[in-house]
């Protein structure tokens, strides 16, 4: 009989079999960044040619009815005269002569693990075990061995399997479960829309294969349930083991949980989670995670396994609520939970980050090598932007300047003085213009850097609420991210120098993000990338880190192209000179393209102030007409407020006054009369900034694209989401009115999709009210 496989990491073997006590994130110590780029490469350097650093271990056992797939890596591996020692590294605050055999039996399980899969791999009867302390305050190094038998080991290792396997057993009779529940699942709807049977063909192919796919599917065919349906399928055969859907927004979550729900409400057996920001999903006030401040935190590891068995026995759908319902009933951190329960889900639904932001990803995942999984990245030209946030870096002077005047008398104080020092001699070589740029590294401040993330541990460690800790304890993460992404710089990159006023900010900006998103996608087998504004498909191919050999699919609209009155006013400029003098214009051309069908509409700008300006011009000229405004800053009340005034009501009209590229633009699934039309002002061009213009220069150099890159193509997107928001299922009909004269630019008319191939141009507004007259009147 063929035994169930169990892939698993050291790590979590241990943790989860070992663990107890309290969540205690307080300030204990230097960073995983630090411990991983400096610490212990110092300490595996020491170590000479006999010292094997970052050994990579996999070990395959037949364990009673499974086969346990491990796999580690072990700080270093050392032969002494034929005496093999493994060495297991920590980095720690706490004074060494605090530390002895029983510190922490956590360090001891890992690193015997590691012993074990060594020792049976290369016949070794017996060897030593070593943890190396290293105190970050003093640079002591304290060692502690002990001599372990082979027996020994495989006692202890077997102990582990033995408590591990309640776990695998549930998992073994839930696989089997959901396997046979997949074989049996059709397609949750009654038909396929037009191209939906294809785009699900498609995906599924892309899974087995391994490969990239890079899919632009208009709204309406059903990108959501066409990507997870044949993604659940392909867990059924066998062909990936787990599902990460990514997504940048709340909303987007819920559908893909409502077409999970979907496939269940057809008989899949199948475990879904939704991973929920820690400060969104934190019972407490602020996310302080400590004992002394949570009384969820406290004795945490101690109650949460006996969570994750009660929870995953009774519940399919790991949602924020479920999360949160058994949180409190076994008081322990919903978030630390929610992670937990990932590992054994079958799809993990959650934002871009958790996959490709190197600050935050999910280690327990990517930390060792390829993992056999799915990921189904929705709204993927989000992502662009979202990347070159995740990969870049800034700090500026006034956080440096500020805590030099705290901390006038230690040490620190001089390293931060130094560091600003740095930085208004950077501040002066900012030209007229405000800024420098360069294409090799700011390698000068990196030294004293380094000494301030040496040094801050001091202070940080006691945790006390003294003047000055919070600010402290923020620039040292700051500083930390920015030296982590000093790992990635290369000529995707370049470092700028902004000064405004007495503030100076240092940049490392990750111009493009492509290389960095085409490794990180190797952390699983298969990938697919989709959105309905995935145009042009080259450039997000190049831009997502796809490669010359990924498929590239563009699907046509499934709806009906004469439910779409699509209009171009192109004889009214909005380039930024020309705006002022085109309030009035704008204002009777809005008026016109609404007062054909009473209903409601949105209206799109491409800034807060053009809004503005034409919302006064629009309500002193249509005083009767009711309106409501997009603010800069809205919480989630006063954004789900807005879109529940847009309620079928043929005897109201409600005019949405909107930004494009914000909230209101894409996202949003206004079907039938909650939406008739919208009204785009502008090609969605980014405004002008340092950053723009440096991209622009970059790809100007490799691609002769630079404008397209940086401009052009962003603002388009934009353009085609807002335009989006209209038609939403196969009865809507809508109006969209597009008013620039580039949208009649033959080079923008290349960037319509195949549904806007015959746009009606309207050069006066008679010709306008009679096109929108005869659609209506259809």
């Amino acid at each position: 009989m063929t035994p169930d496989v169990v892939h698993l990491s050291v790590k979590n073997l241990v943790e989860y079999t070992l663990r107890s006590g309290d969540i205690d994130t307080r300030f204990v110590g230097t960073s995983r960044a630090v411990e991983g780029t400096k610490i212990h490469q110092k300490l595996q350097k020491a170590g000479g040619d006999k010292y094997l650093a970052e050994a990579q271990l996999k070990y395959e056992i037949r364990y009673k009815e499974f086969l346990f797939l491990i796999e580690g890596r072990a700080d270093g591996i050392i032969i002494e005269d034929q005496q093999v020692v493994i060495d297991e590294i920590k980095t720690t605050a706490v004074p060494l002569e605090r530390i002895d055999e029983n510190f922490n039996p956590l360090h001891w399980a890992q690193a015997k693990c590691y012993g074990l899969i060594y020792g049976e791999q290369n016949n070794v009867e017996q060897l030593e075990i070593q943890l190396t302390y290293y105190n970050i305050d003093t640079d002591e190094i304290k060692r502690l061995r002990e001599t372990v038998t082979m027996q020994e080991l495989q006692t202890f290792f077997y102990g582990l399997l033995d408590s591990y396997l309640v776990w695998a057993k549930h998992l073994k009779e839930w696989n089997m479960l959901r396997d046979s529940s997949i074989k049996k699942l059709k397609f949750p709807f009654a038909t396929y829309r037009q191209g939906q049977r294809e785009l699900a063909v498609t995906v599924y192919k892309t899974i087995s294969d391994n490969k990239k796919m890079f899919i632009q599917a208009p709204t309406g065919i059903g990108k959501t349930i066409s990507t997870l349906f044949p993604a659940v399928k392909a867990i059924g055969e066998n062909k990936t083991s787990k599902i990460f859907y990514l997504t940048a927004k709340t909303i987007t979550r819920q559908v893909a949980e409502e077409a999970v729900n979907a496939m269940r409400g057809c008989g899949l057996a199948f475990k879904s989670i939704t991973i929920t920001a820690k400060d969104k999903i934190c019972f407490k006030e602020k996310a302080i995670c400590n004992p002394d401040h949570c009384e969820y935190a406290k004795g945490h590891f101690d109650r949460v396994n006996d969570a994750i068995i009660d929870l995953f026995v009774k519940e399919r759908a790991f949602t924020r609520e479920v999360i949160e319902a058994y949180s409190r009933k076994y008081m322990v951190c919903p978030f630390e939970l929610s992670l937990d329960l990932s590992m054994w889900a079958d799809c993990i639904i959650c934002d871009y980050n958790y996959v490709f932001d190197p600050r935050v990803y999910l280690k327990r995942f990517f930390q060792t090598s390829q993992g056999d999984y799915t990921f189904l990245i929705d709204e993927a030209h989000n992502l662009v932007d979202r990347a070159r946030e995740m990969f870049s870096a800034e700090l500026t002077k006034s956080s440096f300047l500020k805590l030099k005047n705290i901390y006038k008398g230690h040490s620190i104080g001089k390293t931060l003085g130094k560091i600003n020092t740095v930085m208004l001699g950077m501040r002066k070589e900012c030209s007229e213009e405000g800024y420098y740029t360069q294409l090799h590294q700011p390698e000068e401040v990196y030294p004293l850097l380094w000494t301030f993330v040496n040094k801050a541990p001091a202070l940080l460690t006691d945790n006390s609420k003294t003047e000055g800790y919070d600010a402290l304890l923020e620039l040292y993460f700051n500083v930390l991210i920015f030296l982590k992404m000093v790992e990635f710089y290369d000529d995707h990159y370049i470092t700028y120098v902004e000064k405004s006023s007495s503030e100076v900010t240092l940049k490392l900006f990750c111009l493009d993000p492509s290389k960095l998103l085409g490794e990180a996608v190797k952390r699983g087998k298969s990938s697919v990338f989709f959105s309905a504004t995935l145009a042009p498909l080259d450039y997000f191919c190049e831009i997502l880190g796809g490669e010359a050999m990924d498929a590239k699919i563009a699907f046509p609209s499934p709806f009906k192209t004469e439910n779409l009155c699509l209009l171009v006013a192109d004889q009214i400029s909005t380039k930024f000179k020309n705006r002022e003098s085109s309030y009035d214009e704008i204002a009777q051309y809005i008026h016109l393209a609404i007062q054909q069908k009473t209903g409601n509409y949105l209206i799109f700008f491409p800034s807060y102030h053009y809004m503005q300006e034409v919302h006064h011009v629009f309500s002193q000229l249509h005083p009767d007409t009711e309106t409501i405004v997009q603010t800069n800053i809205m919480s989630e009340e006063e954004r789900e407020s807005f879109l529940d005034r847009f309620q079928p009501n043929r005897n109201r009209m409600l005019v949405g006054f909107c930004v494009l590229g914000g909230i209101f633009s894409e996202g949003i699934d206004l079907k039938g009369d909650k939406l008739l039309g919208t009204v785009i002002i502008g090609v969605g061009l980014p405004q002008i900034c340092i950053e723009r213009n440096l991209i622009m220069e970059h790809f100007k150099k490799k691609n002769q694209l630079g404008y397209e890159y940086a401009y052009m193509y962003p603002g388009m997107n934009k353009v085609l989401q807002a335009a989006g928001r209209v038609i939403r299922s196969e009865d809507d009909k809508g109006v969209v009115l597009l008013i620039d004269a580039r949208f009649s630019n033959y080079y923008y008319k290349k960037l319509f999709p195949a549904h806007w191939r015959y746009p009606r141009e309207v050069r006066n507004g008679s010709k306008l009210n009679a096109l929108i007259q005869e659609f209506w009147d259809k």
